[in-house]
């Protein structure tokens, strides 16, 4: 723990509940993590709507898997946008690769479009679709077996995106290089930090998970299975 100056985390079953508020008991973690390390944010989405899940909390945050990154301001007690990167991406080809995908598997029956595609260049691929309901979409695939029993198919179909089990029904895709992994790396150039000055905390580490890449990674690597045993979680970083 010595040698650790920068804490990073993931938001989503890390620090909150799925696209929940910050509790109260993981802010003041987080403040008084704060007052011992650099923190910053490593998230898939954009970095605007992680800030306001997290209530606005000062932090920088890294946004699309590396593609966004944005500092915090104390000034203005806003995010300045430091790179917001958009690539481009071939609609017509990702859609014929979906439908086959969905045709194979036989999900072609679905609420709304059949994919979603983000101004970054990164893609989601909603089994159920852009409109299912919330319900639904929670029942899906709760264990995500579901969607790891075809995880290698689709990623043999997109070489050329990194690909998530995202959400709860989906498959989230960023175009290569960019991962959480070569995001907290470059992060790491740009503060001229060491990996093994880092550590992250995430939950979604296993097989096709967006926090897998810094798990399989040299960094230290504390596992939240539960984002309300957060605090138990960094407490070593916090003993004398």
């Amino acid at each position: 723990m010595d040698k650790i100056k920068l804490i990073a985390f993931d938001l989503d079953g890390t620090l909150t509940q799925h696209k929940q508020p910050l509790s109260e008991e993981n802010r003041r973690t987080l403040d008084a993590l704060a007052r011992r390390y650099r923190l910053v944010m490593v998230g898939a989405g954009q970095a605007g709507r992680i800030f306001r899940q997290m209530g606005g909390y000062p932090i920088d945050i890294i946004g699309n898997y590396g593609m966004q990154y944005a500092r915090y301001d104390e000034e203005s007690r806003d995010l300045q946008v430091v790179r917001d990167l958009q690539l481009p991406c071939d609609r017509e080809e990702v859609a014929r690769r979906i439908t086959e995908l969905r045709r194979r598997f036989g999900y072609e029956v679905f609420a709304g479009d059949s994919v979603e595609y983000h101004p970054s260049g990164c893609v989601t691929f909603p089994l159920l679709g852009t409109k299912a309901q919330p319900d639904d979409k929670l029942a899906f695939d709760p264990d995500r077996k579901k969607r790891r029993a075809i995880y290698d198919t689709v990623v043999a179909a997109f070489p050329e995106y990194h690909v998530f089990v995202g959400g709860s029904s989906s498959f989230d895709m960023a175009p290569r290089p960019w991962n959480k992994a070569q995001a907290l790396s470059e992060y790491c150039r740009m503060m001229g930090l060491q990996h093994d000055e880092v550590a992250y905390a995430g939950d979604d580490y296993g097989p096709g998970g967006n926090d897998e890449s810094v798990y399989l990674a040299d960094f230290h690597f504390v596992t939240v299975d539960d984002y309300r045993t957060f605090p138990e979680k960094m407490a070593a970083f916090l003993n004398e």
